[in-house]
């Protein structure tokens, strides 16, 4: 299930993780799946109170884990 906002649409802000690994593999992410998503959450990526993931937090996450070298 995804989060939807009062039009019925998808929120970029509240995403499950199969619904993000989608988004991101159709923008190119060639190793984006819900496992993979999964293990990012174990370690520290954010992650809303309801268990779905904002796509731009998550984002800004992975750049800063790679800036430090992760």
């Amino acid at each position: 299930m995804t989060a939807r906002n009062q039009a019925n649409e998808t929120r970029i802000t509240a995403l499950m993780p199969g619904k993000l690994a989608d988004i991101l593999r159709r923008a190119g992410a060639r190793h984006a799946s819900p496992e993979a998503i999964q293990a990012d959450l174990d370690a520290g990526a954010p992650v809303n109170d309801d268990g779905t993931i904002n796509l731009i937090e998550y984002a800004a996450w992975l750049v800063g884990r790679m800036a430090d070298g992760d």
